[in-house]
């Protein structure tokens, strides 16, 4: 699955989807792009397509994760520095973090009504894309996509974003690791 305002990049599956950074977050491993980039096309799509909900197949991830890593990159697995990704699992608690992204975007944050009704993916997407150590271009497309936010010339003026969220300039788009 891939959302609208990552196709660009990611619809070649040159860049990580979300679905895969998810995962990654999931199995705590930290995948660099090169790393990535050093996979066929078809083992990330196979990344971007196993389940990784119940603890075997999180086992299973993150055991071929480790060996395409061992086998295609030449560094090491490295897991993540933190956790701290993981508010993205609670429906009923908004981070901090998508607020004050919100905020700093010019756009009004979920409610907590339309941030309980999100999927676990959507809410993930939020919280990497509002992280404040990457560029998050990408957040205000996001909130439109996942019916956040009304597409009106004000709204979005204030926000500096297009008006169709997959319009939006990739050319110096870094999606978080």
């Amino acid at each position: 699955m891939l959302f609208d305002f990552e196709r660009d990049f990611a619809g070649s599956l040159r860049c990580i989807p979300m679905i895969a950074r998810q995962k990654l977050d999931i199995v705590g491993i930290k995948l660099s792009l090169r790393q990535w980039s050093r996979f066929t096309r078809d083992e990330r799509g196979q990344l971007a397509d196993l389940p990784c909900e119940t603890a075997p197949e999180q086992a299973t991830y993150r055991e071929l994760v480790a060996h395409l890593i061992a086998t295609r990159s030449d560094e090491p697995l490295r897991p993540l520095a933190s956790r701290g990704l993981e508010a993205w699992r609670d429906a009923d608690r908004m981070p901090d973090t998508v607020k004050t992204q919100a905020q700093a975007d010019g756009v009004t944050p979920p409610t907590a009504a339309q941030w309980a009704t999100l999927q676990p993916l959507q809410r993930f997407a939020l919280v990497k894309l509002a992280r404040s150590k990457h560029e998050n271009e990408n957040f205000v497309p996001a909130m439109l996509e996942f019916g956040l936010l009304q597409p009106h010339a004000g709204l979005l003026h204030d926000a500096g974003a297009s008006p169709n969220p997959t319009a939006v300039s990739r050319g110096h788009t870094r999606m978080p690791n």
